[in-house]
């Protein structure tokens, strides 16, 4: 421990502890990686002593942002207008038969340099060749748990093992708090026979950790496992011994109640992404009744390639708007409760929410700054017309994101990412991108 002290003062303080609470104007100070105290301006005044002053005057803040569906990729822009199965046999499944590790590394570093700018200090990344995820995730100073493509389904060999996720356990903890940390990943029911979740739920055992997987994101999905197993996803989930405290699922679009009540009864967490199910003509997710049941929801964007960006922020405006289209309830979609699925809740479904995830004295600090001062943001307005919580849901992007903190370090300041050059990042990425397609185009058709 340093000592060092800096005093994040005068801002619009949205602690989401779990109220809807706030102060205006308010302040934070935090010591090394820990908050110390939140408060008034006042009363944080007179704990600051010789803290380093940054003046929040202008600016929201709050938590950290919690992205907890990702995949790292390269294929934005070229991957479109395809449903979900075609898209991935023509477009998704080539491209991991051409990946490399070198390829996979520039990948995860694009898109962890993307997120992080736009407020996002915690992903949750499947994808392959980790070991080069993890080393981005340390270069950029972010949060990373990072679950590897499991497959062994015949035909999919091309995806990772479980003993190759076994070795990336190995040589990354994961304990909540190791910032960089491992966790068995599975593709997906039709990818994996069911000794792959067998001896996923044994390695999420043995190394005390998490499992990661997608489910019910299609229709045809779900009409599939009632064809091939006599079983909605969920429940086949279930009969095969993955659900529980441990697991997140992906998308969990297309539940029905028993599946709903089997998530909330094993305490299986989900994983809500709202522009991918939009873009891909997936369905909107019964988020609402999910939450109701106890269950744990966070939010993600999934992949670059079926969202086109990673802004998290923007995640928050779809996943409100969409819960409003699908239920013709204007009630639901509450700025603040989304708010939450993007920080505390998002913190929860990964394990993290005793470190992190609030605006909280002992918590780590992981805090975003978010200028107010721009033309789609005004007015602010103050007092019992508080309007914060809605402009950070319905009106801000990641662009207006000024300062981010992840363990007390300053990785973005005014805008800027400081621990990469991010045009090298990009032209790294451009580059391996062009040799991936390339690769892609000489595999045997």
């Amino acid at each position: 421990m340093t000592g060092r002290r800096t005093h994040l003062r005068n801002g619009v303080v949205l602690p989401l502890d779990g109220a809807k609470t706030f102060y205006d104007p308010g302040s934070v100070l935090f010591e090394d990686t820990s908050i110390i105290a939140i408060g008034d301006v006042e009363d944080i005044d007179a704990l600051a002593g010789d803290a380093e002053v940054i003046d929040a005057t202008g600016h929201a803040v709050l938590p950290g942002l919690h992205n907890c569906h990702l995949h790292s990729g390269l294929l934005r822009g070229t991957a479109e207008s395809k449903s979900l199965w075609d898209w991935l046999k023509s477009y998704v499944d080539p491209a991991h038969k051409a990946l490399t590790p070198e390829i996979a590394e520039a990948a995860s570093l694009l898109a962890y340099t993307e997120g992080l700018r736009s407020g996002t200090t915690s992903v949750l990344d499947m994808w392959r060749f980790m070991e080069g995820s993890a080393r981005a995730a340390e270069e950029l100073g972010i949060r990373a748990t990072l679950a590897p493509y499991v497959a062994d389904e015949e035909g999919y060999d091309y995806f990772e093992s479980l003993e190759s996720n076994r070795k990336l356990l190995e040589s990354h903890t994961s304990e909540p708090g190791g910032r960089v940390r491992a966790w068995v990943g599975l593709e997906h029911l039709f990818y994996c026979t069911p000794g792959a979740f067998r001896g996923a739920v044994s390695l999420a055992e043995e190394f005390d950790t998490g499992i990661h997987t997608h489910s019910s994101e299609t229709i045809w999905e779900v009409q599939e496992s009632l064809r091939r197993f006599g079983r909605r996803p969920i429940e086949e989930f279930f009969n095969r011994g993955i659900l529980g405290p441990r697991t997140v699922v992906a998308h969990c679009v297309w539940l029905d109640d028993r599946e709903i009540a089997l998530l909330a009864e094993t305490g299986t967490s989900a994983s809500h992404c709202p522009c991918s199910n939009m873009k891909l003509s997936s369905g909107p997710a019964r988020v609402a009744d999910m939450r109701a049941a106890g269950i744990a929801v966070g939010l993600g964007t999934d992949g670059e390639k079926e969202n086109n960006n990673l802004d998290m922020i923007e995640e928050m405006k779809f996943a409100s708007l969409l819960q409003k289209v699908s239920t013709l309830d204007p009630m639901s979609g509450d700025p603040w409760d989304i708010l939450a699925m993007a920080t505390l809740e998002g913190a929860r479904v990964l394990g993290l929410d005793e470190i992190t995830g609030s605006l909280e004295p002992g918590k780590r600090a992981d805090i975003v700054t978010v200028d107010l001062r721009a033309l789609h943001m005004t007015p602010v307005m103050h007092g019992g017309d508080f309007n914060v919580a809605a402009h950070l849901v319905f009106s801000a992007t990641g662009r207006d994101v000024d300062h981010v903190w992840v363990d007390g370090e300053l990785l973005v300041e005014g805008g800027r990412v400081l621990p990469v050059d991010v045009e090298a990042v990009r032209l790294q990425a451009q580059a391996a991108a062009e040799e991936l397609f390339a690769r892609r185009a000489a595999l045997p058709e």
